[in-house]
This record gives C-alpha cells, sequence and structure tokens, in this order.
C-alpha cells in the first residue's frame, strides 16, 4: 500500500497488484469459458441433436432450420442481458453482475439436461426449450461486458489487448469443453443411445462448472476504476440515456467490429458441423475433432492475437485479419470438396486462426471506444446488438442458402459482407487511449494508501 501512495504521490501510475491482475484474468477466462461452455453445448446439440429429437415431424433441413431458430433466440435475448447487467455494471459495479449472470445461465442449461423430448409432451418441450434458451442468452449477454472490465480494468491500461483477451479466451475454452464432451459421449455410446441420453450427460455437468465459477468469482474485489468511481460518486444515474446522447459513434463502431468474427465462429463452429456432416459425408467425430482443434490452438492465439495488437495498431490488427476472413471463406469450401478429413483439420485451423486475430483484439477495441463511466453499458450494448446482426442469423442464413442454391458461394459472399461491415466499424473508431484508466488507478492508490494510513 505504500509503494501504491508514494507512486501516486509522484505522479505516476500506481501498479496493482500481480498477484490481483491473474487473479482478475483466471475469473474473467474460467466465467466466461464456463458459460460459454454451456452456450457451446446448446449450440452443438442444435446442429446434430435437437432436430431429431425436439422437431422430429420436419424433413431434415427444415428440422436443422428450426433447431438453428432455437439457437438464435440465445442472440436475440442477448440485448435483455446487455441493458439489465450492463447498466448495472456502470452504477452498482463490475463483479456483482457476474455472480447473477453466471448463475442464470448455469441453471438454464442445468433445465435443459433434464428437459423431456417432443416425443414425451409434445410441442410443449420445444417451447420450453426457446424459454431456456432465452435465459442462457440474457445470462450471457450481460456476461461479456463485465468480464472484459474485470480483466482489463485490474490490467495495466497499455496492455490492454492483452489482459482483455481473457474473457476472449472464454469461448473457445468452452467450445473445446463442450466440443470434446459430445466428442466422448459420441465415441462411448452408441448413436441410440447418444439421442436417447447421451446428450443430457453434457448439459448436467454444467452444474459442478457452473459452481467452481462462482467460487472464484465471489473471491475478488471489484476493479480499482470502478472503486475510483464510486469514491467519488461519478457512477451515470441514466448510462443508457447518456451513452446513446453522447457516444452514438463509438457504439456503432463497436456493434460493426462485432459482425465479422461472430459470423466466422458461426460458420467454423455450427454450420461446419450440419455441412460437413449432410453435404461432404464426415462423420460427426470427424468434424468436432475438427473443431476440436482449431479451439485448442485459439486458447494460445487469442492471448498472442491481444498482445501484437497492444505493439502493433490494434485496428490494423483487426482489419488485416477480418481480410484474411473474407479470403479464407472461399479457399475453405473450396478444399473441403475433396472431403478430406485432414483438409477439414487444415480448413478449421486456419478459419479459427482469422478469427483469433479479429477476436483476440476485440475486447481492447469494443473497451477503447467508450468512457470509463459509460464502459459497462456500452460494451454490453454493443456486444449483445451485435450479436443479432452476426451470430444469431449467420447459422440459419447460411443453411438457407445452401438449400435454396445448393452451392456453398452464397454462404462465403455472406461471410465477406460481414467481414466488410467490421472494416468499416473499425474505420470509425478510435485508437486507445490509456490516460483514462491512468487518471482512476491513480485516484483509486491514493484511497487505499490514505485508507492504509
Amino acid at each position: 500500500m505504500a509503494n501504491q501512495s508514494a507512486m501516486a504521490s509522484a505522479g505516476t501510475r500506481p501498479a496493482v497488484g500481480r498477484k490481483d491482475m491473474y487473479k482478475a484474468f483466471a475469473a474473467s477466462l474460467t466465467g466466461t469459458a464456463l458459460e460459454f461452455y454451456d452456450f457451446a453445448v446448446y449450440s452443438a446439440a442444435a446442429a446434430i441433436v435437437f432436430p431429431l429429437i425436439f422437431f422430429p415431424a420436419s424433413d431434415p433441413v427444415t428440422g436443422t432450420l428450426l433447431a438453428f431458430s432455437t439457437y438464435a433466440v440465445g442472440y436475440i435475448s442477448r440485448p435483455v442481458g446487455g441493458i439489465i447487467f450492463g447498466r448495472l455494471g456502470d452504477e452498482i459495479g463490475r463483479k456483482k453482475i457476474l455472480v447473477f449472470t453466471l448463475m442464470l445461465i448455469g441453471v438454464a442449461t442445468f433445465l435443459i439436461g433434464l428437459l423431456p423430448t417432443y416425443g414425451n409432451i409434445g410441442i410443449i418441450a420445444p417451447a420450453i426449450l426457446v424459454f431456456l434458451r432465452f435465459a442462457q442468452g440474457v445470462g450471457v449477454g450481460g456476461e461479456w461486458g463485465g468480464a472484459v472490465l474485470l480483466s482489463s480494468e485490474f490490467g495495466e491500461p497499455s496492455r490492454r489487448g492483452f489482459w482483455a483477451s481473457a474473457a476472449q479466451i472464454g469461448p473457445p475454452a468452452g467450445n473445446l469443453l463442450a466440443n470434446g464432451a459430445l466428442a466422448v459421449l459420441t465415441l462411448a455410446l452408441s448413436e441410440q443411445a447418444f439421442l436417447d441420453y447421451g446428450w443430457r450427460i453434457a448439459f448436467l455437468i454444467s452444474a459442478l462448472l457452473v459452481a467452481f465459477g462462482l467460487w472464484i468469482r465471489l473471491k475478488l474485489e471489484d476493479t480499482p476504476v470502478f472503486k475510483a468511481m464510486e469514491a467519488r460518486g461519478e457512477q451515470p444515474k441514466a448510462p443508457i440515456r447518456e451513452l446513446l446522447a453522447t457516444q452514438r459513434r463509438p457504439l456503432l463502431a463497436a456493434m460493426l467490429s462485432r459482425i465479422g468474427p461472430d459470423v466466422t465462429y458461426a460458420l467454423c463452429t455450427v454450420f461446419t458441423l450440419t455441412y460437413g456432416i449432410q453435404e461432404l459425408g464426415f462423420d460427426r467425430g470427424q468434424v468436432l475433432l475438427a473443431v476440436l482443434i482449431g479451439s485448442g490452438l485459439q486458447l494460445f492465439t487469442m492471448p498472442l492475437a491481444g498482445a501484437l495488437s497492444d505493439r502493433i495498431n490494434r485496428r490494423l490488427v483487426y482489419g488485416i485479419a477480418a481480410v484474411a476472413a473474407a479470403v479464407w471463406g472461399f479457399l475453405f469450401f473450396i478444399v473441403l470438396e475433396g472431403r478430406s478429413p485432414v483438409m477439414l483439420v487444415v480448413g478449421t485451423v486456419l478459419g479459427l486462426l482469422c478469427h483469433s486475430f479479429m477476436y483476440g483484439p476485440q475486447a481492447a477495441f469494443v473497451v477503447e471506444q467508450f468512457s470509463p463511466r459509460l464502459r459497462s453499458t456500452g460494451s454490453s450494448l454493443a456486444y449483445t446488438f451485435a450479436g443479432i446482426i452476426g451470430g444469431a442469423i449467420a447459422p440459419f442464413m447460411f443453411t438457407l442458402l445452401q438449400s435454396t442454391f445448393h452451392s456453398w458461394v452464397p454462404v462465403a459472399i455472406y461471410l465477406s459482407v460481414a467481414c466488410l461491415l467490421t472494416v468499416v466499424g473499425l474505420a470509425l473508431g478510435r485508437d486507445s487511449n490509456v490516460a483514462e484508466d491512468e487518471e482512476y488507478l491513480r485516484a483509486s492508490a491514493e484511497v487505499a494508501g490514505s485508507a492504509a494510513r
């Protein structure tokens, strides 16, 4: 404490304790990983299980479209979570909202694992499924903004790309766990056993994972930036109204920047499952293995991309990756035509690499668009509303385009347009301004130093 006070009086930036930084990084990573495990289990199940057990009266294509419609509900409900929890993050603190969001999505996922099928209770089953999917989306919508601020506001402002990437590692980590669980169950069980009860196991074990995440988060304090605002009484009274009145361009820039990464991720991890199995004849295990390998590598490429964006202009790194993803979409389908399992893995890995170099710096870029007072609200709204335009409808549109035109070309064009919108968002955005955080960190250290004396 004395060192922090001395540094503050000297006019230099006080260092947040390394232990606190790593704890926040771990809490952000593990929390989002656990929540996206739940979300990813649903996404994979929507591609390979739900069309059969919740929509059995439909033909295969229609059943897939209906299953992806419930997938989209989880994105459409995200703005509800963003509005509720995003504003609370600016009003009452980053930490508190993260406990609520983790519990919400965990309970919803556990209940999906217990849900009777269409064959048991008829139309009520998919209706309840939609409701629980909605609850999942509300939880994820409030989670991301708080998790990003937890790690980035504990970390060094000049290395925000790296520290903020903690929350970005969560989705591939969760996807890795989810697809790994489904792959093990697929290999261990017969086709009928997997459809009868095997898929439920992946949902039910989320209770243990969520309990572990809660244990980590409850041990944390709130971020130094928020504590400094709280000490000064600077929390916004009406954050959404203030955001829309003063920061419309940053909100638009942040929203557009998210569309390309969302669509790229949906193509790599969701549509690839149905396209690879139904159109190209790959085994379910082969496609899941490709996604598994790509997601595993993202655990390393995400923080690498975030750290690189701290050394090079963040928007430049992000933009190059967006252009690469637009080109990759065409090459991916071309190499898949050979129906080679090896090329399936290579194509998926390269697609997720492009995604990493967009998604890794994304958290820092989005956070930097807003003033610290409105960061939770701005980040959450940008994340959730962009999710509707990007990730929510992407699997549905991919399937619809493929079934309508019987060609992958419209799908690749769709991805390219999404990446172009991301480039536009980056052009509208601003570069990092660490002075805003430095000032709040100095104030936080002064408060801590006074309390110690």
